[in-house]
């Protein structure tokens, strides 16, 4: 098992990466090699700060840099040397099972549907938040900012998948799979929800359990909860404005610690044939130490086969 990561991505690099792949490694040394993609040189010099032995270690030279002002799209075409280009050719060819970073989010979702391809059958490829629950579960939120506009199909696929990623990665049989309304009868909400209803309930593919509202979200009430992207990343943003703001204020309590972006790392992005797995642009060592576990846990429940086992 070989876990790819890209060390010149996010606000902190490349420190807060190697740190994260140093802290990481402890804990996966023996089962997984953790490959660090990017600057030769600043790879060794950080390693070197951290004590860590470069031996422990794949070190892949890219030294171009995908910026986060970088258009998505051009990028990964002008700079094939940059360390995001460089991990998706080294998963496309099976040299890594699964690749992470933190760096720029829409170079990462091209690269995923590009270069690793979407698996047939998925319409749009989504990516995922995780929601603590008060009981001490997790609930997966999707789509959380890849798709704004969604139609009922794509929808649908969003609880196919969201189901699918509970049930292999967290171990969830059933998952109850909720659609997010301002309603929990049937008739509520606007066009898109209605005929998303509709969908839902007349699969078997799916435990579905109906609608879900914004107040009980946090309540473990559904293990999957679909939405369009605009609103789930509201929904995300507004958790993660709630942490801040109670941190600001001196307030530490903790279930609300469990809201920390740390604690998670990344998400898969789900629909495409690969393993990729996107960060947080201001994580942290711990938080990327985090991701490269989560991302360990995505390829070894081989969640990217599973998915194209049902959709074909």
């Amino acid at each position: 098992m070989n876990v790819g990561i890209d060390i010149l991505g996010g606000d902190f690099a490349p420190d807060s990466n190697i740190g994260g792949a140093v802290l990481a490694n402890k804990e996966l040394k023996g089962i997984c090699k953790i490959s660090l993609i990017g600057d030769r040189d600043e790879i060794l010099s950080s390693l070197s700060s951290f004590g860590a032995n470069p031996d422990d270690f794949e070190i892949v030279h890219a030294p171009d840099k995908i910026t986060m002002h970088d258009h998505p799209t051009r990028a990964l075409t002008q700079k094939p040397n940059s360390s995001i280009a460089v991990g998706f050719d080294l998963l496309s060819k099976g040299e890594i099972d699964a690749f992470a970073s933190t760096g720029n989010t829409g170079a990462m979702l091209v690269g995923s549907m590009f270069k690793i391809g979407t698996i047939p059958g998925v319409i749009r490829p989504c990516i995922t938040s995780t929601l603590p629950a008060i009981d001490g579960a997790k609930s997966i939120l999707l789509d959380v900012g890849s798709n704004a506009d969604c139609k009922p199909d794509v929808l649908f696929q969003f609880a196919v998948l969201g189901s699918l990623y509970s049930k292999n990665v967290y171990g969830i049989e059933q998952p109850r799979v909720a659609l997010l309304n301002i309603g929990e009868e049937e008739g509520k909400g606007n066009l898109l929800t209605q005929a998303t209803y509709k969908l839902l309930k007349e699969t078997n593919e799916i435990n579905f359990i109906g609608n879900i509202e914004g107040r009980d979200l946090f309540f473990g009430k559904a293990d999957v909860i679909v939405c369009d992207g605009f609103t789930g990343n509201i929904v995300l943003k507004e958790a993660e404005g709630i942490y801040t703001l109670m941190r600001k204020r001196g307030i530490r309590d903790e279930y609300f610690d469990r809201f920390n972006y740390e604690n998670y790392g990344g998400t898969p992005v789900l629909g495409v044939k690969g393993n990729v797995i996107i960060g947080h642009g201001i994580s942290n060592d711990i938080a990327v130490k985090n991701m490269l576990l989560h991302s360990y846990e995505v390829a070894t429940s081989k969640l990217a086969t599973k998915i194209n086992e049902t959709f074909n």
